[in-house]
């Protein structure tokens, strides 16, 4: 799965062949959680508020090459790394 991008200790990774909705993975000390593109926790959870926090942040920063890696992983083309939150 490749990492799309990485900030303070979070990793954020996509699929190739994903179901729907569009979503990403987000991974923190040992917690894992799937993010739509709103920012809702679909499914697992992060141990912190803080992470969560900044997760949403960055999604909202990114939304539309969040959409737009989602398009390419379903047709089977490269996933583009996404800038981090400074």
């Amino acid at each position: 799965m490749p990492t799309i991008s990485r900030f303070f200790g979070i990793m954020i990774r996509m699929y190739y062949d994903e179901h729907n909705p569009p979503h990403l993975h987000a991974e923190y000390q040992g917690g894992k959680a799937l993010f739509d593109f709103s920012g809702n926790i679909i499914r697992g959870g992060l141990y912190s508020r803080t992470a969560t926090k900044l997760i949403r942040e960055w999604i909202d920063l990114h939304v539309i090459e969040l959409e737009e890696d989602w398009e390419s992983a379903k047709e089977g083309q490269e996933i583009k790394p996404i800038e981090p939150l400074r």
